[in-house]
This record gives structure tokens, sequence and C-alpha cells, in this order.
């Protein structure tokens, strides 16, 4: 799919603030937002620690300026002056920060500019109120990436609601099409590699190796469908984590107790999560806590699977949106069995996404950036 924006009434030069360039939502959408102000005809550029995305992120035509923003401490103030000379010297028409900690430094740096830039911030999380992460409220524009953060943003700090703008996180249907399925081939390797998940209905809980992602909940529901005589199987993807050994090791205990040991497997990260999606029959989004959006959601429904999901924070409105049918209420697992049989059993139909496309959010971005800019 082509990164499409609106044509540029000139070139800009937009500064990026990161803490690093790793992995994770915020770096994801760095990086397509970079991609979409190149073939727009603008300037990226970005200033973070470095990471393993710097290299497509060159690639797709950004600069990079190394710069550690990641470390919190009062050290950290040192990249002040620095950061400062490179906005001096390179004039941006917008700085963006995407961080607490880059947000303070760059807010810092261009309160001596003469020449000042527009300051814009996106609130990605729901992170804890105070001073320290009220400084994510202080751009002129600041973008908040679905209604729940918009609703928590205004409920924790003073801020006039006409310098909030909602701009959901966007999925390439291209990357998810609709009705996509696995390849045989593909399908041959993933059940030689995990031959007990072959057999029954196979469900995936995406997330990293934390309790916050609801995986006691997700074993809980396996043992519950098979007490119902559904022999469903579970893929925990993603959460064999490095430092994580002792939780892991916790599930594992867990599954045995439940006598489902046979039935779940416990996966690292892997390349092919849109595969993994399409052969599932469903999708799980069991956070324990609100989350600010609920990418999953959207890439499973993309691709025409169901979901089920704790309708709660960003996952309970796009479900509400979305995939009502998919709603279960936080917490409750009895309901959440009963909510996951009947969808094996049968599932409402799912449209194809209408919203919540990359092209949707690059172009409501760089809306934003040149309607500043412009100002």
């Amino acid at each position: 799919m082509t990164d499409s924006s609106l044509p540029p009434s000139r070139p800009l030069t937009v500064v990026q603030l990161m803490p690093a360039m790793e992995s994770g939502g915020a770096e994801r959408s760095t990086l397509e937002v970079a991609r979409a102000l190149v073939a727009a005809g603008h300037r990226s550029v970005v200033v973070s620690a470095g990471g393993r995305l710097v290299a497509q992120l060159q690639g797709e035509g950004s600069e990079h300026v190394p710069l550690d923003l990641s470390r919190k401490s009062l050290r950290a103030l040192r990249h002040v002056r620095p950061l400062r000379r490179l906005l001096e010297e390179i004039r941006p028409d917008i700085v963006h920060a995407r961080s607490r900690l880059p947000a303070w430094i760059g807010w810092l740096a261009l309160r001596r500019l003469r020449a000042r830039p527009h300051f814009v911030t996106t609130v990605h999380g729901l992170n804890s109120p105070g001073s320290y992460s009220g400084i994510m409220t202080r751009g002129e524009r600041v973008i908040v990436v679905s209604q729940t953060v918009r609703d928590f943003v205004l409920s924790h700090y003073r801020i006039d609601p006409t310098r909030l703008t909602v701009i959901p996180r966007g999925i390439d249907p291209e990357e998810f099409p609709y009705g996509y399925r696995p390849d045989d081939a593909w399908r041959q390797r993933f059940f030689a590699e995990f031959p007990q998940l072959a057999e029954g209905p196979l469900l995936t809980l995406p997330g990293r190796g934390t309790r916050l992602k609801g995986h006691a909940d997700a074993i809980a529901l396996v043992a519950g469908l098979q007490a119902r005589g559904i022999g469903a199987k579970l893929l925990l993807l993603g959460v064999i984590e490095k430092g994580r050994e002792s939780y892991l090791e916790e599930l594992r205990r867990l599954v045995l107790d439940r006598g489902v040991y046979d039935a779940v497997v416990f996966s690292p990260q892997r390349s092919d999560v849109r595969d993994v999606y399409a052969e599932s029959a469903l999708v799980l989004q069991l956070s324990n806590k609100p989350e600010s959006f609920g990418r999953t959601v959207v890439e499973a429904l993309a691709l025409c699977r169901p979901v089920v999901g704790y309708a709660h924070g960003g996952v309970g409105e796009l479900l509400a949106e979305l995939y009502p049918a998919g709603r279960v209420p936080p917490g409750d697992v009895e309901k959440l069995i009963e909510r996951a049989a009947e969808l094996l059993r049968v599932a409402p139909p799912i449209a194809p996404l209408q919203n919540y496309r990359l092209a949707d959010m690059q172009q409501s971005t760089l809306r934003l950036y040149e309607e500043l800019a412009a100002a």
C-alpha cells in the first residue's frame, strides 16, 4: 500500500523525538509517520538513542541523529543544549515528542530558541498522572491515540479540549488483507513446530511476558472450554522474553495445575503473526488493566478473525465499534468462557475495515503538521 498524504503546500522539516528506536507501538508510529513525510516531499528527522529500527528508518529516506533521550535521570538534562544546537541548525517547522523524557528535553531546548518551531506531543499510553507525565499535555497540539486516552487526559489535566486531536493507530490492509488464509506450506511448518496445536480450534493471545496481559485468564479459558467438551488449544504468543523466566515458570505450573499442559504452547515473538492470527479461531485480548488502544484487535479483525476481549480501555472502545460480539466484562472468566464457546460455535460476520487504516493515521498526522505550519 502506498503511504499517501495531502499534497504539501511547501516542504516541511519535522523532527520526531524518541527515547530509542528498538521496538514498540510508539516506535512503529514514528517509522510510519517518517515514511509518510518522505513520500510527501518533506524532510524527516528522528532523534533517539538508536536501535535496530534505525536502519529501516534511514533506508526509507529519513535522517537519524543519535542522542540518548532514554535514560531517566538528571544527567539527561545535559542533552538539552546539544538538542537546542541541532534545532538551531536545521530550523524545523515541527518538533514532535512521543515520550515523556524526550518531551521534557525537547520542551527545555525550545524555550530559548528565537525561531521556535511548533511543539506537538502524542500521548500513546495511560501513564500515571502527575507533573512528570504532564509534559505530554504541553504541546500546541496534543495527539491522543483513542477516545479512551482523550478522556483520561481530560480527567487528569487542565487542558483546553480543542488542543486534543484523536488520531488512532492504523494498520496496512495489504499487510493484513481481509479474508487472508495461510498457505499449506506455512501450515505444515507451523504445526510441525507445534504439533499439540494441530487438533481443535486455536486460540491466540498475543502479548509480552507480563501479568498485565492476562495469560492466567487465557489458561483458565482453555480449561473451561475443555470442561465443556471443546478441545481448544492456546498459543501464548510473545510470552517468552529474556528476563521473564520466573513468570514463564509460574505459567507452566499453572497449566499443569489446570490440566491443560498439552493444550498450551508458549512462544517468543514471531515475524509471521499475520499467518498465526489468520489460522486462529479466536484472537484474545485479555489485559487486566485498560490499554490505550489495542492494535492486535484491529489486525485480527482486518483479517476477518473474531476477537474476544475485556471491554475496557482502548480494547473495549474498538470492540464496541467494530465487533460488539467479542466484548466481555473485565475479569469475568465465566463470561469469557461462555462468550468464547458461543463464538466458536457461530461467530457473527466481520465487515472489511473502513477506518483504522495506516493511510488514515498518516494523512491525519501530516494534515495536523501542515495546519500548524500554516498558522
